[in-house]
């Protein structure tokens, strides 16, 4: 039994995680969401062991296994999301944990999707979320001549037949949930013809689709995956590993026990969608004799306002909804990491769902959470000015530039001060004065007063407006014994604004991403794609940074003060920095979607 406690601390999150005990047939599969709870904390799930530990350490305890042997065996056919993290975030983590090993192995059955750019990109995101295989990397492909073995000694012993039977054909006599199967008419094959057949199939002489080679089981079975599942199809396409060797591959269900096998893997880990496999996962490796590795399933992954499916992924790249697998406002590894997102916020994220046996969909805000707990701890402080509005102090000397202490974090006093330039013209934004202001603006606002970060006291004495009546320079003046941002008089502001000097600025661009759909569940759309949101990113130019991060490299990340977490994209050039928003400071979603529901 897995349980999760949560701990409740007031003005933070709590994500109530309960109780995902029980196993459920595909078909019956509970889904629940996690949902917000505005006003209390984020609780860390506090579970002695999760149900796969749990059979870990009793397998290690009763002596079934010596060592733990896990694997993650992504098909190379996409990019890896963040529902992969979970699961070899999992593989490689238990694997560490109980002085084990994971494997890392590609399962590439199908050279039809597969490409050598999907084997570099998840082997980087693997490697970047800091996992490594060793000398454990492997292919299905390694496995090809060992696996054909396998479907000839099946043969032999009557439990696998060719069969001509087309794939639509299979499909109607596979039957339905409540109709038993037909038997195809090339059941009943003898063993020799079989043989014979197989063989020819893989010296090429049949056409694509024209045979494939089945288990012979049971078209009676109530579970449909053991109505003679396929085991070999015909194709006759060069393999990125293997070129114009094989034309015959095999597929999943049969390539994957066997991998496990032939690798002595221990505990095969995977989603919920493969229990009802598990059954012909035991049963190939039980007619064959082999070291029978176990197969455990938990829940996959699912996240509100995002998609998982590869397919669906492919076609926002393919159809020019995002800029590519690493739009920062994708789920993408590469995504993530471009936006700005830390191995260690993806890892934490992954423990706090924790493991379960139903499905359940997470709530993106508990993402966010984590990124900005961890952001929080690390991320230097800056001063950036996201839309510009000029303010001259007119009482401060022309030709003075002070250096102003800056804290840089104020979570790690080990990170120091750094210091800021402050000159007669700053810049400030633009949402930060009213000419008119309504009831509790206290920013600046002409004869009002306000506090500069780090700085001085100011007073916008006077407006000055473009042709069109826009406000495009504030004239103030400053008190010279307020610096660091205390009168001596002891009178008080209720505003403190953050600013960058005119003189001493860079010039960036910001690109602000927001959730990629408007809908919780966009799979839920007639088409997910009329559920995307048009206002996912917005571009902004002229934007004005403090000095302190020229010369910083791409991937680094700064808290923007009072605006969000920031991280410089590999867009960034010396003449011109690009920032990418990886999070807000806080959630301001909730807000939208409560007037939107309110409307």
């Amino acid at each position: 039994m897995l349980l999760f406690f949560n701990e409740t601390i007031p003005g933070r999150l709590e994500w109530g995680m309960g109780e995902h005990s029980q196993s459920f047939r595909s078909k019956t599969f509970m889904s629940e969401t996690i949902a917000k709870k505005p006003n209390e904390e984020l609780s860390e799930a506090k579970s002695s062991l999760d149900f796969v530990r749990t059979i870990i350490e009793e397998d290690l305890r009763t002596g079934k296994h010596q060592s733990i042997v896990t694997r993650f065996p992504p098909e190379p056919n996409g990019y890896l999301h963040i529902g992969h993290a979970k699961a070899f975030s999992l593989d490689f983590g238990v694997a560490q944990e109980y002085g084990g090993r994971c494997h890392l192995r590609f399962d590439d059955t199908n050279p039809t999707k597969e490409d050598v750019e999907y084997v570099d990109s998840i082997q980087e995101d693997i490697h970047w979320m800091g996992f490594d295989w060793g000398e454990h990397l492997y292919y299905a492909s390694d496995y090809f001549d060992q696996l054909y073995d396998y479907a000839v000694q099946l043969i032999k012993m009557g439990k696998a037949y060719v069969d001509d039977l087309s794939a639509e054909e299979i499909r109607e006599y596979r039957g339905t949930l409540t109709e038993p199967g037909k038997e195809s008419p090339y059941r009943n094959r003898s063993i020799e013809e079989n043989l014979d057949l197989f063989e020819r199939m893989k010296n090429g002489e049949f056409e694509d689709g024209s045979r494939v080679l089945r288990a012979k089981i049971d078209m009676a079975s109530p579970n449909i995956v053991m109505r003679d599942p396929t085991l070999y199809r015909i194709r006759k396409v060069p393999h990125h590993r293997t070129g114009d060797k094989w034309c015959i591959y095999p597929l999943y269900d049969f390539t994957h026990c066997l991998s496990d096998s032939i690798e002595g893997v221990t505990h095969s880990l995977c989603s919920l969608e493969f229990e009802n496999n598990r059954e012909l996962y035991d049963w190939v490796l039980d007619q064959l004799g082999v070291f029978h590795s176990r197969q455990y399933e938990f829940a996959r992954l699912n996240l509100t306002y995002t998609v998982m499916s590869k397919r669906k992924l492919l076609r926002l790249v393919q159809e020019g909804y995002v800029s590519g697998w690493d739009d920062p406002r994708m789920p993408t590894i590469c995504g993530l990491r471009r936006r700005g997102y830390t191995p260690e916020a993806i890892k934490n994220f992954c423990d706090r769902i924790g493991l379960a046996k139903r499905n359940s969909v997470v709530d993106v805000e508990m993402l966010e959470y984590c990124i900005r707990e961890d952001l929080n701890k690390r991320a230097q402080r800056v001063m950036a000015v996201l839309n510009p509005l000029k303010v001259v102090i007119e009482n401060y000397p022309d030709d003075l530039v002070e250096e102003l202490d800056a804290v840089n974090n104020p979570e790690d006093e080990s990170m120091g001060v750094r210091k800021v330039p402050f000159s007669k013209v700053l810049y400030i934004e633009q949402e930060d004065f009213r000419e008119n202001p309504p009831k509790k603006f206290y920013r600046l606002a002409p004869g009002q007063e306000v506090r500069l970060r780090y700085g001085y006291y100011i007073k916008c004495v006077d407006v000055v407006k473009d042709a069109q009546g826009n406000v495009v320079e504030l004239r103030c003046t400053y008190d010279p014994a307020t610096r660091g941002g205390w009168a001596p008089d002891g009178r008080k502001v209720k505003a403190t604004l953050h600013w960058v000097s005119a003189q001493h600025a860079l010039d960036a661009e910001v690109r602000l991403y927001d959730r990629l759909f408007l809908q919780s569940n966009p799979n839920e759309c007639e088409d997910f794609t009329t559920c995307l949101n048009p206002d996912s990113l917005k571009v902004l130019q002229g934007c004005k940074v403090e000095p302190s991060v020229k010369n910083a490299a791409s991937g680094s990340r700064y808290q923007f003060e009072r605006q969000g977490y920031f991280c410089i994209d590999p867009d960034s050039t010396n003449e011109k920095l690009v920032f990418n928003r990886i999070v807000s400071l806080k959630d301001t979603w909730a807000k939208i979607e409560a007037k939107q529901q309110s409307e």
